[in-house]
């Protein structure tokens, strides 16, 4: 159960990440300067060690989950991050997309149950 909690936090931290990656990258005061103005933005700065965590706890979590389960679970992020997208960033979120997301959550749940 502990690794299946690793796992969770990883997935978790890492959606942390993106969405201050995002945050960095977006705005009026993202499209002024260049990369380095970019990349030492503290929105940024966070979104990397969040990264770096969830790499670390992912790590943890494959002591114990087969690879060929953990990494697939991890698809859970992409349902959340669309839906973080649109309702944070105001990304478009079509039929397509919704029924993407419904074939990744279905994947996700029947790889969970088979470990």
């Amino acid at each position: 159960m502990p690794y299946w909690l690793a796992l969770a936090a990883a997935i978790t931290t890492s959606l942390v990440g993106q969405v201050l990656l995002k945050s960095g990258a977006s705005g009026a005061v993202a499209a002024s300067g260049g990369f380095l103005d970019q990349l030492f933005r503290p929105a940024t700065m966070i979104g990397l060690v969040c990264y770096g965590g969830a790499a670390l706890l992912y790590i943890v979590a494959l002591r114990r989950i087969p690879m060929s389960v953990a990494l697939p679970c991890t698809a859970a992020s992409y349902v959340v991050i669309a839906l973080v997208g649109w309702a944070v960033f105001g990304e478009s979120l079509g039929p397509a997309k919704i029924a993407a997301i419904a074939l990744i959550s279905a994947g996700v749940a029947l790889l969970a149950t088979t470990a």
